[in-house]
């Protein structure tokens, strides 16, 4: 159950919300401290399953040949088989469209090196790079696990947003999620959550609200 403080954070950034016709993001920002971003080993870099997942539907794509194509099929959102691999990576402007478009990427690990070479330049500097998958495995599992995570990189810097749910979560929900987010940074980090600054939890279109 997440602290009192971080449900009373985000009970105060969904009613301050101005209600839109659309379902809002509810993002947290966090801010660092004491950290030394250009040394790499210290940039978060962190795929995080959330408890209560992300209140939308998340788009998972999946490159692989004979079997894991059949596969995945009904479970991805979109199969590429490795014919269509090299016709994308042929077309810029395709290539980026499909980075845009899905959230996540799984592939036959075999297939890893041909992605990095072929369409490295376009998923790596958004973080997209595939996750692995051995040849022949059920990939439902992992593109479960997918549709409830969130990504969480600092790149270089100090501060760096998520996602933690959207607007139609109850505020217990959304604050599990960000109570996990924590834990994970505090593992991660040197000197724990004491390396955070502070961090603040907001809608799309609404003011934040200091979570700590």
């Amino acid at each position: 159950m997440a602290e009192k403080a971080t449900v009373t954070a985000v009970k105060k950034a969904l009613e301050h919300s101005p209600k839109r016709n659309f379902v809002q993001t509810v993002d947290l920002s966090i801010n660092l401290k004491d950290v030394d971003m250009s040394i790499p080993k210290n940039r978060i870099q962190e795929d995080i399953i959330l408890p209560h997942g992300r209140g939308k539907p998340i788009k998972v794509c999946v490159f692989g040949s004979g079997e894991m194509l059949l596969k995945a099929k009904d479970v991805a959102d979109r199969v590429v088989s490795v014919e269509e691999l090299g016709t994308i990576a042929d077309d810029k402007k395709q290539a980026k469209k499909m980075a845009n478009e899905f959230e996540y990427f799984i592939a036959e690990a075999p297939l890893m090196p041909t992605i990095g070479k072929r369409l490295g330049i376009v998923l790596g500097p958004r973080g997209k790079m595939p996750k692995p998958i051995p040849p022949g495995a059920d990939p439902r599992p992992m593109i479960d696990n997918l549709r409830k995570s969130v990504s969480v990189r600092s790149r270089d810097r100090l501060t760096f947003h998520t996602a933690v749910g959207t607007t139609d979560m109850t505020p217990e929900d959304i604050a599990d999620n960000i109570e996990l987010i924590f834990k994970r940074l505090g593992m991660k980090l040197e000197k724990g959550t004491m390396n955070i600054r502070s961090a603040f939890v907001k809608t799309t279109m609404g003011p934040s609200e200091k979570v700590i």
